[in-house]
């Protein structure tokens, strides 16, 4: 089954306090490329992050975003630094008897100062418990943007289809043109004989060259063939279980090398016709394909 690559996925995971939730976005891209902003506190889990999501996914621009909230049984994300308090109070107190201020000092003269406060940092069990909620919630998210993106896939491969079966059509008309215009190609090619015959000065040589580039151009059941071959591998590529955007997007450049050679070969303006449409179909299968995983 076919993917996008674009994407969106978000999962949640609460344990020991903590409440970890992670969105996963993805875009188009020729390799798989990750980028993270998670809490400082597991950054040191990238390498890990990546390893996850590449078990997930093979192509595309992923962008992972994760935020850590407390709930109310945990402890406060803030606490105090004791030396800054005991030194400020210090402080206040020398102040106070140099002033020969008789107050007390207040709790509201030490919050005037910057320091008192100061984000608290997590132990190592609550790392633990943060890291084990992000592994969750990533696989939370990065299934469900499967999902989504397996979802899309369903409905381009309809498209693709649709397309491809259009140029095999196509080419079914062409193949029966070509052999249609068969005894026009011969009758033209006896006139240019007998012109040449009837030239005195008649060279051999060049005879035989205007013969073999005549049968050459007259011709064109070998790249219809090798076409119709391209098509069949890329309906066959759309039923298969692994990523297959490069595939696809190989088969699309062998489809517009032969569409080109037998628009150039056929020297007629009906199958020039017929050409011009699959390669119409063609480019809507190439803006399709560079959205597949």
């Amino acid at each position: 089954m076919i993917r996008s690559m674009t994407g969106f996925g978000r999962g949640e995971s609460s344990f020991g306090g903590f409440q970890v939730t992670v969105e996963v976005k993805t875009l188009n891209s020729r390799y798989l490329d990750i980028s993270s902003r998670v809490p400082q506190s597991i950054q040191h889990h990238e390498f890990d992050i990546k390893e996850i999501v590449q078990s997930k996914l093979a192509r595309g621009k992923v962008h992972i975003n994760a935020y850590v909230d407390r709930t109310n049984n945990s402890k406060p994300s803030i606490t105090y630094n004791s030396d800054m308090v005991q030194a400020y109070g210090k402080m206040l107190e020398q102040v106070k008897f140099l002033a020969n201020i008789q107050e007390p000092v207040k709790l509201s003269d030490l919050l005037e100062f910057e320091g008192v406060f100061e984000t608290r940092q997590e132990d190592e069990k609550e790392v633990e418990v943060i890291w084990k909620c992000m592994t969750e919630a990533l696989q939370k998210a990065t299934n469900l943007l499967n999902e989504m993106r397996s979802q899309e896939g369903k409905e381009l491969k309809n498209e693709l289809v649709t397309q491809v079966t259009g140029i095999s059509e196509m080419i079914e008309e062409v193949s029966e043109l070509a052999v249609k215009r068969i005894p026009d190609v011969r009758e033209r090619l006896q006139n240019r004989i007998k012109s040449m015959v009837a030239d005195e000065k008649i060279d051999p040589e060049r005879m035989e060259m205007e013969i073999a580039l005549l049968v050459d151009k007259m011709d064109i059941n070998e790249e219809i063939i090798r076409l119709q071959s391209h098509l069949k591998f890329f309906l066959e590529a759309l039923e298969n279980d692994e990523p297959m955007g490069r595939r696809l997007n190989f088969l699309c450049q062998e489809i517009n090398r032969e569409l080109n050679t037998i628009g150039a070969k056929a020297n007629d303006s009906t199958i020039s016709h017929h050409i011009v449409l699959g390669k119409e179909k063609l480019e809507q299968i190439r803006e399709q394909v560079q959205n597949i995983e």
